[in-house]
């Protein structure tokens, strides 16, 4: 009689596990090489980031900022999908938005000259630029403006909502695609905002 054969089962890692793989995998000062880790799908775990930058481990606020910097440190996004990842291990996480907030931003320089440099909340920095653009979606029904800033490898942070009106101090109208703009100088780039049009 043929045995029959058991699916294998697959163990998700409790993110106490995930810590400790993502502490010995980082070694000296830079970010993890998580482009370089190819680790098998070892499913979803609970752990979720919220709008406003909170990660939350089984629907409880994660407490330790050591602990949150860390995961960020692993945090690999393929689509629109967000992963957790070390050389052994991947497990799929829920993002409400985008995975960090900028918290606060320097300018030096004005006009084309201008260079915006963000912080995030877990310690992130990036200037503005070609390599870091800044975008900005609008509600279909409120016209609310959410602006974004890439930070590092096609992950985004939120701009806050403090950070953004300082932003738009420091905006100017510019031409971009035959067409007048309100926006933002970084890094040699202009990074258009909302038609020129449309400003009250």
């Amino acid at each position: 009689m043929a045995k029959s054969i058991q699916p294998q089962k697959i163990v998700t890692p409790s993110a106490e596990s995930l810590a400790a793989s993502a502490s010995r995998a980082a070694k000296g000062k830079g970010l993890p090489p998580v482009h370089l880790w190819n680790p098998e799908f070892c499913g979803d775990i609970d752990m979720r980031i919220a709008r406003d930058g909170t990660w939350y481990y089984l629907g409880t606020p994660i407490g330790r900022a050591p602990m949150v910097r860390l995961f960020s440190t692993i945090l690999k996004r393929e689509g629109d999908s967000y992963f957790l990842v070390t050389p052994v291990e991947k497990v799929g996480i829920t993002v409400d938005d985008a995975p960090f907030v900028a918290v606060d931003f320097s300018a030096s320089g004005d006009g084309c000259d201008q260079s915006l440099t963000f912080t995030t909340n877990v310690g992130d920095t990036a200037t503005a630029g070609p390599e870091h653009p800044i975008r900005v979606e609008r509600d279909p029904e409120t016209g609310e403006p959410s602006p974004y800033v890439l930070i590092r490898s096609n992950l985004e942070a939120l701009i806050d909502r403090k950070s953004f009106y300082r932003l738009v101090d420091l905006g100017s109208h510019e031409k971009h695609d035959g067409q007048n703009w309100f926006g933002l100088w970084s890094g040699g780039a202009f990074f258009p905002i909302i038609p020129s049009e449309e400003l009250p």
